[in-house]
């Protein structure tokens, strides 16, 4: 009752279809895919794909991305690309097992851990050429090497590729979905595009800027991509940031441990080859943000990124709950995850196939039948989200530090 093959089968009946010639086995799965992916988490919220999502920070990273599944090949052959795992996050959330705040308002997440730009304006001065130039940052983390990484350690804060430009990057050059970006040299500048300019404007989000000006005072300006080199993830590759869609160039001279790089570690930035020539004497700025590293106490969720404050200083336990986005069927001997959901998914998937072929008779008449599916497979849901009575300002919580039966109180 609950294979896909079952699934497949009582959608023929719905459409009248029991050929495998007139609709392939293949694309009644594409269909099923379309509607249990797409459609599902849209209609109806289901307590069943409520769940617990959990990752282990990393020491300087103060931004994750949602995470993705992998590309997926249905039966034919047929490819679903990248989409989140999870349809979004809610409280509570915890790190390390400690309650933190979870904000949706970046104004509110903001107001708590301003975002302040620590502006440098005098790092080193031009030498009349466009470079190489070494120097660094004045507030670096004062961290030394080749001491051993042990944590707990401050760096500066580093840039950041949302979901968005990193399916747009395993696209054009890495071919998988890779987060972070951990690029080599090579791939930072070739093919002809690179790394570099194959994520969109829109979806990088620098957070080092050294700036500077030309002999006719045009801004110059480079910036570290969100992109890091592979062998060392400390080193972040500086770039010129471009105009919309995908402006981003990579620097001349091309990326190596040595070469046009900022270290997040030490703050030092290493030969540094500018767009332009810097006349000699004319100052060259530096711009990042800086926070003092430690066990995070709020976290943001905005545009698929959690962002945490303060900055981890070392591997943090970090859990929330999470609404599941299903993965794909992809054959027809599998089992559904849920038998119950057997008769919806198949009748929300002949559903789209008559609506596709336009039999607006027999769409009418199977919809109040899809309705009543629906309204079943809620009702499931629902019993477990009234389970529990709605808080009031008199209401005990749970929290022992609330007036009533909490722990450590009394009548």
């Amino acid at each position: 009752m609950n294979r896909l093959s079952d699934i497949i089968t009582y959608v023929r009946r719905i459409v009248k279809t029991p050929s495998n010639s007139v609709l392939t086995d293949s694309l009644i799965i594409d269909y099923i895919n379309r509607f249990w992916i797409m459609d599902v988490d849209a209609r109806i919220q289901l307590f069943d794909l409520k769940t617990k999502y959990q990752f282990q920070t990393a020491p300087g990273y103060d931004q994750y991305n949602m995470p993705m599944y992998q590309i997926q090949t249905e039966e034919g052959n047929q490819t679903i690309s990248y989409y989140p795992v999870y349809q979004g996050f809610t409280g509570p959330a915890y790190v390390n097992g400690v309650a933190v705040p979870f904000y949706t308002e970046k104004s509110l997440f903001f107001n708590h851990w301003p975002n302040i730009v620590q502006q440098m304006n005098v790092t080193i001065q031009g030498n009349g050429g466009a470079g190489p130039y070494n120097f660094q940052f004045p507030i670096s983390p004062n961290n030394t090497l080749p001491n051993p990484l042990n944590t707990p350690f401050n760096y500066l804060l580093r840039g950041h590729v949302d979901i968005t430009g990193l399916v747009a990057l395993a696209s054009s050059n890495f071919g998988a979905y890779v987060d972070p970006p951990i690029v080599t040299s090579v791939q930072a500048v070739t093919p002809l595009t690179g790394t570099i300019a194959s994520v969109p404007v829109a979806n990088c989000f620098p957070a080092v800027y050294i700036t500077s000006n030309s002999a006719d005072g045009e801004s110059i300006v480079v910036s570290d991509s969100g992109q890091f080199l592979s062998g060392n993830q400390n080193l972040g590759l500086l770039m010129t940031p471009g105009t919309y869609p995908n402006g981003n160039t990579a620097l001349t001279g091309g990326y190596t441990t040595t070469q046009n790089v900022i270290n997040y570690f030490t703050g030092q930035v290493s030969n540094l080859t500018f767009p332009q020539a810097i006349p000699s004497g004319v100052n060259i700025s530096a711009q990042c943000y800086f926070f003092q590293s430690g066990l995070p106490r709020g976290i943001l969720f905005n545009n698929n990124v959690l962002t945490l404050r303060s900055p981890p200083s070392q591997q943090w336990l970090v859990e929330m709950d999470a609404y599941l986005s299903p993965a794909a069927f992809l054959n027809s001997n599998q089992y559904i995850q849920f038998a119950y959901m057997s008769e919806y998914i198949a009748r929300g998937a002949a559903r789209k196939i008559l609506s596709d072929t336009g039999d607006v008779e027999q769409f009418n008449f199977y919809e109040p039948l899809f309705l009543e599916q629906e309204a079943l497979v809620h009702k499931r849901s629902q019993r477990q989200f009234t389970s529990t009575r709605t808080h009031t300002i008199y209401s005990n919580r749970g929290n022992a530090n609330n007036q009533g039966m909490g722990l450590g109180n009394s009548f």
